[in-house]
């Protein structure tokens, strides 16, 4: 059953991809990695293009954005709840307090703080209202709803709102009023799936393939590739090789999923701890330090067969969207998602997300036909699987440089 869902996805052409991290080819990338600077040349120039500024700009917008993290924790470690935090387009941190108290404490600590109408808690509440209704029936045509801190609105994007459970589904976001922001003309989206030529992570004994995602393992030193739950099946080959077997995936068309999977690593093959950067360096990897989330705002790129090395911005966390099924089949609502600005295009789907040098996530989905053609420097939209998320579900430890 699994298989034969994978395959209608893939022959769909809704886009899966590929990062070249495993297998033999694996292995000469760790025999030749080389000490890295602060920050690869490969990840400042690429932020500097997308980001409109200089690279000297651009590497201290990241020092900036780390040091504003840091403080964030320390705050945290002192007691400061907080309501959620987010970087404004300039880079700059704001952290949403509890009232007026805790907002003092936070701006004598260097970051800029607001008592916000609402904050993340009472809209995690309205947004995970939303998502009960869209579990009893998908509202299709509703393509995302999502936590925005920074203007202090659910979001809800809507393609078509023609049918019962889209209108009543905006009806009841409707009802919390200014909370909640309608955006509507929006394009539909689909998992990241495609049929394509090549030998990336084939599907079983097609030429069906998903991008790989990051190592990891249990307790017991078990290794497993974390991937898009859309992307796992029997088995995943590399270069012709059978290198991990599907083994866990929380993603079923037509059902109510989150799109995070887990496939065990054959014997002889591994993944990296550098993402591949498709030549845009010297190095041409970057190194893969920790897993610490970053904040909505922070500058990411992405790592995937199809466009290759593309940056931008994680724009929210805690999005929900509707896939639609180009085969016609059910359409399926995934929870959990964060939205940034990276291009993303079919057969992009598992790639690896990473901020500095933080791995973020796993490409989940995008603007169906959406097209990427400057490469690096594009600027598109696309939905991502929180890796901090995968790993506390399945309990297991990121494989780090």
């Amino acid at each position: 059953m699994r298989n034969s869902r994978k395959y209608r996805l893939a022959a769909a052409g809704i886009a899966l991809s590929a990062s070249a991290v495993l297998g033999t080819q694996t292995v000469a990338q760790a025999q030749g990695a080389h000490p890295t600077p602060h920050y690869q040349p490969e990840m400042v120039r690429a932020l500097a293009a997308s980001l409109g500024v200089s690279e000297e700009a651009a590497a201290d917008r990241l020092d900036r954005q780390s040091a504003q993290q840091s403080k964030l924790a320390e705050l945290r470690r002192s007691g400061i709840s907080g309501d959620g935090a987010f970087f404004d387009a300039s880079g700059q941190l704001t952290v949403n307090a509890t009232d007026t108290t805790e907002a003092a404490r936070v701006e004598q600590a260097g970051l800029t703080a607001r008592v916000p109408a609402r904050g993340q808690a009472a809209l995690d509440e309205i947004k995970a209202e939303l998502d009960t209704l869209a579990a009893k029936k998908v509202p299709s045509g509703v393509v995302a709803w999502s936590v925005d801190l920074a203007s202090d609105k659910v979001v809800v994007k809507v393609n078509d709102d023609r049918g019962a459970a889209a209108k009543a589904f905006l009806a009841a976001a409707a009802r919390h009023g200014s909370a909640v922001e309608i955006e509507r003309g929006q394009k539909e989206l689909e998992p990241k799936a495609a049929i394509y030529p090549g030998s990336k992570m084939t599907f079983n004994d097609t030429t069906q393939w998903c991008s790989v995602g990051y190592g990891a393992r249990d307790r017991s030193g078990n290794q497993y590739l974390v991937t898009a739950g859309h992307c796992v099946v029997n088995t995943l080959r590399y270069d012709g090789a059978a290198f991990a077997k599907g083994y866990k995936t929380r993603y079923a068309l037509g059902t109510r999923s989150v799109d995070m999977g887990i496939a065990t690593i054959n014997s002889g093959h591994s993944i990296t701890t550098s993402v591949g950067t498709w030549g845009q360096g010297s190095t041409s990897t970057v190194a893969v330090r920790g897993s610490s989330r970053a904040a909505a705002g922070a500058a990411v790129c992405k790592s995937g067969a199809t466009t290759g090395w593309t940056c931008g911005a994680i724009s929210s966390y805690n999005n929900t969207v509707t896939y639609t099924d180009p085969n016609g089949g059910p359409d399926t609502v995934v929870s959990g998602l964060a939205a940034s600005s990276v291009c993303v295009e079919g057969g992009d789907s598992g790639g690896a997300y990473i901020s500095g040098n933080q791995a973020q996530g796993m490409t989940s989905g995008g603007p169906t036909n959406q097209q990427c053609g400057g490469g690096v420097y594009s600027r598109g939209s696309s939905y991502f699987q929180p890796l901090d998320d995968t790993l506390r579900y399945y309990g297991l430890t990121l494989n780090t440089n």
